[in-house]
């Protein structure tokens, strides 16, 4: 038996787990799609794998974690005090700056 002259002569396999298929006819939904072949074709040819890494936040991530514990001791001392003191704004100011200039630095990384 002969193929009829198809656009596309060519066809594809492959398996699946019942789970990565009831998460296939998911996202064929939410792209409102009910042509499974169509789907799957687009995904191969025009889908794409983002591989994010997000190692330069940790370090973003630790600084806003010693910000915010140095914002309670602050907070602490000013009610029990009823005073501000200028090195703890400063040192605030300090952190601040540096969570901002790590951000600045990995938002220039991005395309």
């Amino acid at each position: 038996m002969t193929q009829p002259n198809l656009e596309r002569p060519i066809q594809i396999k492959f398996y699946v787990s019942e789970r990565e298929r009831d998460f296939i006819y998911k996202k064929m939904a939410l792209a409102k799609t009910k042509n499974k072949t169509a789907y799957l074709r687009k995904m191969a040819v025009d889908g794409y794998i983002l591989n994010v890494d997000f190692s330069e936040f940790r370090e973003v991530f630790a600084n806003i974690g010693r910000i915010s514990s140095n914002v309670n001791q602050i907070a602490r001392r000013v009610n029990s005090t009823n005073n501000v003191y200028a090195d703890d704004i400063a040192e605030l100011k300090n952190r601040q700056e540096e969570v901002w200039n790590l951000l600045k630095s990995i938002q220039s990384k991005l395309p």
